[in-house]
C-alpha cells in the first residue's frame, strides 16, 4: 500500500510533505522559545481515503497507519504487550473491571520503545545513521537498544542524577552517553543545539514527529485486546504518551473502527504538577520547578504542553495528582496482587484509578497504561519494603520465627 501521509500543525494547521529534515512547523516555531513547550508541533496525518476504511470489527495491519513501510522497521519486535484483568482489585477499585496494559514486557522494559521503533525506521528509510536524543532514562535506554537492533548509533544526553539501570542500559547497548550536570530541561535543550550543529536525527520528544505518531500503537493494539474502555489512566510528564494517545483514538475514530472514545484521564505527580496546573489554570508558569520520585515524568516544564492540553480538552479528558506516597504504595498493591512490577511513574496510572474509585461505576472497564519494569528504578521501589534481618543457619528458629510447629 503506497504511503501518502503527511504532516499537519498542530498549532497554525498548515500540512507539509514529510521530509527527513522538516521536524517542527517552519513558520510556527519561530516563536518557539528555549526551555519553553514546543509550538509547532507535527502530527501525521492519515490519507483521506483511509476516512471510514473499516468497520469496529474488522482486522487490520498496524503498519498501514504508520508513515514507514514495514520493511525498515528493526528485528526487534515491539508492542504487543499484554493487557491483564486485575480481579483481585474489587474491594479497592469498587470495580471488577480493571485492566493494566504492562508496557514493561517491551525489548527495553518501557512504553517509550514504540516512539524509539518508529524513529529507527524512519532513520532507516532516509539512510540516517546516528540519532540524537535528551532523556530522563527510559527514552535514552530505549533508543540505545532499539539502535543496537538496527545497526545505528545512538548519542544520548542526559541528567547525570538519573537511575543507574537506565544508565547502565544506555551503555550495555553501546551508546555514546554523555551525563549531564543539571536537569531533564538542560540536556533537552544541549541535545538540540547538538543535533542543529551535527546535521544529526534527533528523536526528542515530541520535537520529532515519529515520536507522537509511535506512541499511538498502544491505542490499535488495545481495540483489539478489550471490546470497550469506559476510562483510560495514563502517566504523564512531557505531555507526548497523552497526545499519542488521543491521537491513536481519533485516528481509530477517522478509520471507522471506533466510535467512542474513552474518557482520558492523565494522572501527574504532585510533585511535577506543569501539566496538571496549565489545564485548570489556562495559563503556564515557566519558573515551575519538579520534585518527585517518579524520574520518568518528573519534568520542569513539559515540552509539549500547548498540543498535549489543547487535545487533551478537545476530547473532553482530564488530568489529576497524586502523591508520591499514593504512587509507591500502588507500586507495591500492584506487585502484591497481580506480580507486575512497575516503575513509580508507571505506578501513577494506578494510583489515580484509586483516586477516582468512587467516580467510577461499577463494571465500568478502566484500562491503566504502566509504561516502565520497576526494575529500573530500585532505589524507589525500597521505599517500600522492609529487609528481613538474616537468620543463622537454625531451622528450628526460622520455624519459630514464622510460628510454625517445630
Amino acid at each position: 500500500m503506497k504511503k501518502l501521509f503527511r504532516y499537519s500543525c498542530s498549532s497554525c494547521g498548515r500540512s507539509f510533505e514529510i521530509t527527513k529534515a522538516l521536524m517542527l512547523c517552519p513558520n510556527c516555531r519561530e516563536h518557539d522559545l528555549e526551555g519553553k513547550p514546543l509550538k509547532g508541533v507535527l502530527y501525521v496525518q492519515l490519507p483521506d481515503n483511509l476516512r471510514n476504511s473499516k468497520n469496529e470489527l474488522d482486522s487490520f495491519d498496524l503498519f498501514d497507519y504508520l508513515p514507514v513501510e514495514k520493511e525498515f522497521f528493526p528485528p526487534l519486535p515491539v508492542g504487543s504487550t499484554p493487557l491483564i484483568h486485575a480481579s483481585r482489585f474489587k474491594t479497592e477499585s469498587h470495580s471488577t473491571n480493571i485492566y493494566l496494559k504492562f508496557d514493561g514486557t517491551n525489548p527495553t522494559g518501557s512504553y517509550k520503545d514504540r516512539a524509539s521503533y518508529l524513529v529507527s525506521a524512519f532513520a532507516k528509510k532516509f539512510g540516517l545513521n546516528k540519532i540524537v536524543l535528551a532523556s530522563t532514562g527510559n527514552a535514552a535506554s530505549s533508543m540505545s537498544g532499539i539502535a543496537a537492533s538496527a545497526g545505528q548509533q545512538a548519542i544520548i544526553f542526559m541528567p547525570a542524577a538519573a537511575p543507574k539501570a537506565k544508565l547502565v542500559q544506555c551503555l550495555q547497548y553501546g551508546a555514546t552517553l554523555i551525563p549531564i550536570q543539571g536537569n531533564y530541561d538542560n540536556a533537552f535543550d544541549l541535545s538540540l543545539k547538538f543535533s542543529e550543529r551535527t546535521g544529526m536525527l534527533n528523536r526528542n520528544t515530541a520535537y520529532n514527529p515519529m515520536t507522537i505518531e509511535g506512541k499511538k500503537t498502544v491505542a490499535f493494539e488495545l481495540i483489539n485486546q478489550i471490546q470497550k474502555i469506559d476510562y483510560l489512566f495514563l502517566p504523564a510528564g512531557d505531555g507526548v504518551i497523552l497526545d499519542g494517545v488521543v491521537k491513536g483514538f481519533l485516528d481509530l475514530q477517522f478509520i471507522g473502527l471506533l466510535k467512542q472514545l474513552p474518557k482520558i484521564i492523565a494522572v501527574q505527580a504532585e510533585g511535577s504538577r506543569f501539566l496538571f496546573n496549565a489545564f485548570h489554570a489556562d495559563k503556564f508558569d515557566f519558573e515551575y520547578k519538579a520534585n518527585t520520585i517518579a524520574d520518568s515524568i518528573s519534568v520542569n516544564i513539559a515540552r509539549n504542553g500547548y498540543s498535549a492540553i489543547k487535545n487533551l480538552k478537545e476530547v473532553d479528558g482530564t488530568i489529576l495528582l497524586v502523591s508520591d506516597d499514593e504512587i509507591l504504595s500502588a507500586q507495591k498493591m500492584l506487585s502484591e496482587k497481580t506480580g507486575i512490577f512497575c516503575e513509580p511513574s508507571s505506578a501513577a496510572s494506578f494510583a489515580g484509578t484509586l483516586k477516582m474509585k468512587n467516580e467510577i461505576p461499577s463494571g465500568a472497564n478502566a484500562v491503566c497504561l504502566l509504561t516502565g519494569h520497576g526494575l529500573k528504578d530500585i532505589d524507589s521501589a525500597i521505599k517500600k519494603v522492609d529487609f528481613p534481618a538474616p537468620f543463622p543457619a537454625d531451622l528450628d528458629l526460622i520455624m519459630k520465627s514464622m510460628k510454625l510447629p517445630l
